[in-house]
C-alpha cells in the first residue's frame, strides 16, 4: 500500500510531468543527524520532483525539514538514505548527476556551475561595490552574464557603484540575488530570502525573484514560513516533522505586490 506522501506526490505532480522536464527527482530521502547520543530525524522518506522553470515554495514551520531539503538539493549536504537525481536540461541531451552518490569534487563542481544560492543574510563583502560583489562570481563562471546585466535584472541599474553600507536591506538582498544569478545557474535556491525584511521591502525582493524566474526560466525553490508568499508560486510544497504533508498547484499566480502578509 502506498504511503500518503507518495500518493500526494504522484497525484499532484502527474500533470506537471506531462508538460515540463524533471530537474530534481528525490526518492526516499532521509536525513539523520547524530547529536551526541541522540539521533535527530530532519527528513523522513521524502519523495519529490521539481520541474524545469517552475517557482516552488517550500512552506513549513521551523524544524520541519525545509532547510535540510534545500541543502540537499544544493549539494551542501547529502542524505543518510535515498537518492537525489539532478537532470541538467540541455538542448541535445539530458546530463544526469546522482547527488546522493557524488564525490566532494563532483558536488563542488555542481554547486559552482549549476546552482545559485540566496540566504536570509546577504553575505556581501563590505569593501566591494555592488558591481564588484557580483563580479566575484562572474569571474569563476563558465558563461556568466555581466555584473551590470544581473544588477539591471533585479532593478539596481543605478546602484552599480554603491557599497553595501550605502544600500538598504532590500537592496543588499537584491545584490545577493544578482550575484546568485550572474553565473546563469539552472537552479536558484533561496532560504528565507525575506526573513530579515519588512513586508514592503520583502515584496521588492520577491518581485526580483519572480522576474528572474520568468525572464531566465531558472528553476527556483524558495523556503519560507510565511504562508502568504505561497500564492506567487507555481507549486507549494508543505512540510512538517520532516515529511511532505501536501503539494498544491496554484492555478492563478498572485503578483508579489498583491500578496497578503
Amino acid at each position: 500500500m502506498q504511503s500518503t506522501q507518495t500518493q500526494i506526490s504522484e497525484n499532484n505532480q502527474l500533470s506537471q510531468s506531462i508538460e515540463k522536464e524533471v530537474v530534481f527527482e528525490l526518492e526516499g530521502i532521509t536525513k539523520i543527524y547524530q547529536m551526541g547520543e541522540v539521533q535527530v530525524h530532519a527528513l523522513r522518506g521524502v519523495d519529490l520532483k521539481l520541474y524545469e522553470g517552475e517557482l516552488s515554495v517550500l512552506l513549513g514551520p521551523s524544524g520541519s525539514g525545509k532547510s535540510t531539503l534545500l541543502n540537499i538539493l544544493g549539494g551542501l549536504d547529502t542524505p543518510t538514505k535515498g537518492s537525489v537525481i539532478y537532470h541538467k536540461v540541455l538542448d541535445d541531451k539530458d546530463e544526469i548527476i546522482d547527488l546522493s552518490a557524488a564525490s566532494e569534487h563532483q558536488l563542488t563542481e555542481y554547486r559552482r556551475f549549476n546552482v545559485g544560492f540566496v540566504f536570509q543574510f546577504y553575505n556581501l563583502i563590505p569593501s566591494l561595490t555592488a558591481r564588484e560583489n557580483v563580479a566575484v562570481v562572474t569571474e569563476i563562471a563558465k558563461a556568466p552574464m555581466t555584473p551590470e546585466q544581473a544588477l539591471e535584472l533585479v532593478g539596481l541599474g543605478e546602484r552599480f557603484d554603491h557599497f553595501p553600507a550605502q544600500l538598504s536591506g532590500g537592496e543588499q538582498q537584491r545584490v545577493a540575488i544578482a550575484r546568485a544569478i550572474a553565473k546563469n545557474p539552472d537552479v536558484l535556491l533561496c532560504d528565507e530570502p525575506t526573513g530579515a525584511l519588512d513586508s514592503k521591502t520583502g515584496i521588492k525582493v520577491l518581485e526580483a525573484l519572480q522576474r528572474v524566474n520568468q525572464e531566465l526560466g531558472t528553476t527556483t525553490a524558495v523556503i519560507t514560513h510565511n504562508a502568504g508568499i505561497a500564492q506567487m508560486a507555481n507549486r507549494v510544497i508543505s512540510l512538517s516533522d520532516g515529511q511532505i504533508t501536501d503539494i498544491h498547484t496554484n492555478k492563478t499566480l498572485i503578483s508579489p505586490k498583491d500578496l497578503s502578509w
